[in-house]
C-alpha cells in the first residue's frame, strides 16, 4: 500500500534566494534569537504589552534575574526590544517590542504552529479560533496567557 504523497509548501516566496544566501541569512537571525530565554521574553511581550521588570520576572518561572537583565540588554543592543526608564524613586523601568521586535511576531507564530503540529499537539489557533472571530490576533493573545501553549 503506497502512501499519499504530502502537498509541500513552496521553500521560498522570495526569487533569487539560494540556499547559501537562506541559511546565511537565518544564522543571522538566530544569533539575535539565540539564548534559553528570548523566545520566553519575546512571547510575554507579544502583542504591544509593555511590562515591567518584576512583571517579567514573575511571567518566567525559572530565570534569574541576572539572567533576564543580561537578556533583555542583548534584545535591546539588536534592536528588538525597548527599555524605557521612568525618571522617578524607586526606579521604574519597563520594557516593549520595537517596530522591530513587532515584525517577529508572524514568524515566531509560524515556529510555534510548526512546533506543535511537529510534536503532534493542536494549534494554538485551532484552540482560540473556535471561540472568536478576531483571527491571529486573539491566537497571540491567547498565547500569551496559557503557558500550556508555549514550546518549552
Amino acid at each position: 500500500m503506497k502512501r499519499p504523497k504530502r502537498a509541500h509548501a513552496k521553500k521560498s516566496v522570495y526569487p533569487g534566494i539560494t540556499p547559501g544566501i537562506a541559511s546565511a541569512g537565518v544564522q543571522e537571525a538566530l544569533k539575535v534569537l539565540e539564548g534559553r530565554w528570548k523566545l520566553t521574553i519575546l512571547f510575554e511581550l507579544f502583542d504591544g504589552r509593555t511590562l515591567r521588570f518584576s512583571e517579567l520576572e514573575r511571567a518566567i518561572p525559572g530565570i534569574s534575574q541576572k539572567m533576564l537583565i543580561q537578556q533583555l540588554r542583548d534584545l535591546e543592543r539588536d534592536g528588538i526590544v525597548s527599555r524605557i526608564v521612568h525618571p522617578v524613586v524607586p526606579p521604574k523601568v519597563e520594557y516593549r517590542l520595537t517596530s522591530g521586535g513587532e515584525e517577529l511576531c508572524p514568524a515566531l507564530d509560524e515556529l510555534l504552529f510548526w512546533a506543535q503540529r511537529w510534536k503532534g499537539q493542536p494549534t494554538s489557533a485551532q484552540q482560540v479560533v473556535v471561540g472568536t472571530d478576531k483571527g491571529r490576533g486573539a491566537s497571540r493573545r491567547g498565547r500569551a496567557r496559557r503557558s500550556s501553549d508555549r514550546v518549552k
